[in-house]
């Protein structure tokens, strides 16, 4: 079945970096957009970064550009996430989706903590 996994999230100090990874199984990953989104407490759940299916065509929140790179490894079914200049208000549980077959479908998440 269609499935996400991340990974890489974890505790780091501000001005740190951390670089995320969502591996993906049961579709044909090269053909699909993926994207980024964030969830921070008490807030709804946001667009990070998106990528086009062969990795040429890239956009960004305003919060974050400048600091995060969003790639793919289209042989290793890959999404990517470098995240630079981490800040306090970067903490957030980070998920990967997908839109395939007309649905959504999203991974269980990783927790990224910014903190001192």
């Amino acid at each position: 079945q269609v499935q996400l996994v991340e990974s890489g999230g974890g505790l780091v100090q501000p001005g740190g970096s951390l670089r995320l990874s969502c591996a993906a199984s049961g579709f044909t990953f090269s053909v699909y957009g993926m994207s980024w989104h964030r969830q921070a407490p008490g807030k709804g759940r946001e667009l990070v970064a998106a990528i086009s299916s062969a990795g040429g065509g890239t956009n960004y929140a305003d919060s974050v550009k400048g600091r995060f790179t969003i790639s793919r490894d289209n042989v290793k079914n890959t999404l990517y996430l470098q995240m630079n200049s981490l800040k306090p208000e970067d903490t957030a549980v980070y998920y990967c989706r997908a839109f395939i077959a007309g649905s959504f479908v999203w991974g269980q998440g990783t927790q990224v903590t910014v903190s001192s």
